[in-house]
């Protein structure tokens, strides 16, 4: 899950672009802002470098399950031959980690995002639900993570913060950028194995 401080930072920089599209400030704005301005619509957030290689990776799990390190802060989408696609992530900062082998129980583009009420209390200043979107912190895609059929509240999720990846700063959920996290929506069906170590 996002941290607060990249929350603050989602919804300011969601502020001033809705302030310089309804404004009609152009000025300042880039070129893809500018034609986002005058379409109307929203420009995309950061979608961030590809942090993604193809490695050498042994196990026993099947093709297309997915293995997250969190000592390594990597994911790994196992492929065939010994061969996996290996993402840079960031993991659940201390207290907040957790091992177990859980399933992909739903996907979504551009998802909603409700924070949980445990998160809510630690964060009062958290909103109860922020809207489908290019701006909500889960980022461009997210897979939901599911055991014995319900969901764990954890996510499989991207950033609009292309800074966000590579350290200990979720609340359990796992942060790719929106390049990866695309990727890897677009290779991961429902159902599938998540192991996380």
């Amino acid at each position: 899950m996002p941290s607060r401080a990249e929350m603050r930072r989602l919804f300011a920089a969601m502020a001033l672009a809705l302030l310089a599209i309804g404004a009609g400030v152009g000025a300042s704005l880039d070129a893809s802002q500018a034609a986002a301005r005058r379409s109307g619509r929203v420009p995309l957030p950061p979608m961030g470098p590809s942090l993604r290689s193809s490695v050498a990776f042994a196990t026993a799990e099947s093709a297309g399950t997915i293995v997250i390190r969190k000592d390594e802060k990597a994911l790994y989408l196992v492929g065939g031959e010994g061969r996996a696609l290996r993402y840079q992530i960031s993991v659940g900062r201390e207290g907040f980690g957790w091992t177990g082998t859980v399933k992909v129980g739903d996907k979504q583009e551009w998802p909603e995002w409700h924070p949980p009420a445990e998160m809510r209390a630690r964060q009062p200043d958290l909103p109860e639900f922020v809207p489908a979107g290019p701006y909500n912190p889960l980022g461009a895609r997210a897979l939901y993570l599911y055991k014995s059929g319900r969901d764990t509240q954890f996510r499989i999720h991207g950033t609009n913060d292309p800074s966000g990846v590579g350290f200990d700063g979720t609340s359990g959920c796992f942060r790719l950028t929106n390049t990866d996290v695309i990727d890897l929506y677009g290779r991961v069906g429902v159902g599938a194995k998540v192991v996380v170590i």
